[in-house]
């Protein structure tokens, strides 16, 4: 497969992969693989936020009391 790119991009793919001691097909395909592990990992973390607890109900008060405790912890921290 030949997928045209930026010449720019393809020094910087090259300059890795050498660096790595590598092809640049076998770096590309670490990087494709890297991705997808780190997909996989993301949607993992996100089903197991669902399924963490009982769910919190967000409206204004919500965010207004949360706004209220970030204001006193920066006053007391003397970021402000």
């Amino acid at each position: 497969m030949s997928i045209p790119i930026y010449p720019e991009l393809e020094s910087r793919i090259r300059a890795q992969a050498e660096a790595q001691g590598l092809t640049i097909e076998t770096y590309l395909e670490r990087l494709l693989r890297a991705d997808q592990q780190g997909t996989e990992e993301l949607d993992s973390f996100a089903l197991e936020a669902l399924n963490s607890g009982t769910p919190l109900e967000v409206g204004p008060f919500y965010w207004q009391e949360k706004h209220l405790r970030l204001e006193e912890r920066l006053r007391k921290s003397g970021v402000r």
